[in-house]
């Protein structure tokens, strides 16, 4: 709006008519905010919901990185402007990418003639699914048993070295690699975005996914833990050949649009860059170590103190005791955050201490971190943990012990014999977590246990299912006992 001063104003003319702009500002505010005008998935889509680029400090983007990541596959035209690359892929099918060292003269001594590790993974770019992939993940497994989300093509790949795919965890490879080297990996996606998508009458949208790669360093111990550099990108995977035509499709209808219109969106790219992005949040990271066997001398196998932690776990949590506390300093607050899956927001608590997070109230944190995070991030500040759905106790039944605790003359164990019971806590109430939760109790791999049952009436063999955990009774006590499976090298577990 132009203004032609002619004569002077009185002040109260001045402020009539910045009360009548301010007004007429308003308006239509009410309609655009109706009940009808927006939905639960845009609101959800608001940048202070997403792991975006721009959530990265504004240095970062003159920054040289000391790696670069390149997928070989066009990146979608009808993207706008100012929202992240998208592309799209074909089911199975095998695409490049390129690991290429950025580093200057003299950066990164350390690593110059060693090796590097990098794990790439295929993870939701929706934060919705995020809260659920063990659940979405363990119920593609069933479908498609056998198959995995995140494959290697090995022979076409260049420079890699000790290429690893742990069967527990179907949407991650691992493999290492020499910076001064020519490297390129080729990888397979097997899943299509529309499986992840609530069936309801044909055409469903298919969700997006990430293509992460996490870059690691060997430490003094020779372990691979110390993290370099995280770059990811946003994908969509479409059956066979579906790509191509989706690609023609954007094409032919940014050919459409008005010059004006064109000029708000994307020119399409032959390659796809990996953006810089925070680290996968994990404690701990896939060891190499192999995974202790069963006892082959009794027909049982070793209980470790306490719940202890697997070599091969289906999905590192981060554990519950994860508390921040107090006297965490601004540094290891940081640390918390990326832990807990808050890295969009570490920029906003750069300066802030344990002590300083944990004096916000609920309506600070939803104020600065917007309702959905911000009710997720009091809830961790607090420590507040989610009560299981069903708890079950069991005791590991031993030979040996069995033949050496006093009986009465009837044979049954004395009153005074004392047996050990370990916890475990069951979320979704299936045979796959319960297999999980005891290989994780025993240390052992969840692929050595073949089949869990349960003893019956006249001492059969009645196998567990997902339906008959989901009708146990709460803190229900079982005794444990195996039994070598004749097939193969696993065993059966049976629950007394």
């Amino acid at each position: 709006m132009a203004w032609a001063l002619k004569l002077p104003l009185t002040d109260e003319v001045i402020e009539s008519g910045l009360v009548q702009d301010f007004d007429a500002s308003l308006s239509g505010i009410g309609q655009e905010l109706g009940a009808g005008a927006y939905s639960m998935s845009d609101v959800l889509a608001l940048p202070i919901f997403k792991q975006e680029e721009s959530n990265l400090p504004p240095d970062s983007e003159n920054k040289i990185l000391p790696f670069q990541y390149v997928l070989c596959a066009a990146t979608s035209p009808a993207v706008k402007l100012h929202d992240e690359t998208l592309t799209y892929l074909n089911q199975g099918q095998s695409y490049e990418i390129r690991m290429l060292d950025n580093r200057k003269i003299g950066e990164l001594p350390e690593i110059t003639g060693k090796m590097v590790k990098s794990i790439i993974r295929v993870v939701f770019h929706d934060r919705r699914l995020q809260y659920t992939e063990h659940q979405q993940l363990e119920g593609w497994r069933w479908n498609r048993p056998g198959d995995r989300i995140l494959d290697l093509d090995i022979p076409m790949s260049v420079g890699i070295i000790d290429p690893r795919a742990n069967p527990t965890q179907l949407n991650t490879v691992e493999f290492l690699w020499d910076p001064s080297k020519r490297t390129s990996v080729f990888i397979q996606v097997h899943c299509i975005s529309t499986e992840f998508t609530m069936r309801k009458h044909g055409g469903e949208k298919g969700v997006p996914f990430r293509i992460q790669i996490d870059t690691f360093k060997e430490n003094e111990s020779g372990e691979y833990t110390e993290h370099l550099h995280s770059a990811s990108c946003q994908v969509k995977v479409f059956k066979p050949k579906g790509a191509d035509r989706k690609q023609k499709t954007d094409r032919e209808k940014m050919e459409k649009r008005a010059p004006q219109e064109k000029e708000k969106y994307q020119p399409s790219y032959e390659t796809t860059i990996l953006t810089e992005c925070s680290p996968w949040p994990e404690v701990t990271y896939v060891n190499n170590s192999p995974s202790p066997g069963f006892n082959s001398t009794h027909n049982s196998f070793p209980v470790a103190e306490g719940n202890g932690s697997p070599t091969h776990q289906p999905e590192p949590v981060v554990p519950a005791a994860d508390n921040l506390l107090p006297t965490a300093t601004p540094q290891d607050a940081q640390q918390w955050l990326h832990r807990n899956r808050f890295s969009p927001f570490c920029r906003l608590f750069t300066n802030f201490s344990g002590a300083d997070l944990l004096k916000l109230t609920r309506e600070d944190v939803i104020q600065i971190c917007g309702p959905a995070d911000g009710i997720r991030l009091f809830n961790a500040l607090k420590g507040r943990v989610v009560r299981p759905r069903l708890t079950i106790y069991v005791c590991q039944e031993s030979q040996q012990a069995r033949e050496q605790q006093p009986k009465h003359e009837n044979g049954e164990p004395a009153a005074n014999t004392f047996f050990v019971y370990h916890a475990i806590y069951l979320d979704e109430l299936t045979a796959t977590e319960l297999t999980e939760k005891i290989a994780q109790l025993f240390n052992i791999s969840p692929r050595q246990i073949n089949q869990i049952f349960k003893q019956g009436p006249t001492g059969i063999h009645v196998l567990v299912s997902d339906e008959m955990i989901q009708n146990f009774q709460d803190e229900v006590c079982f005794v444990l006992d195996t039994m070598k499976d004749d097939t193969n090298d696993g065993y059966h577990i049976i629950l007394k």
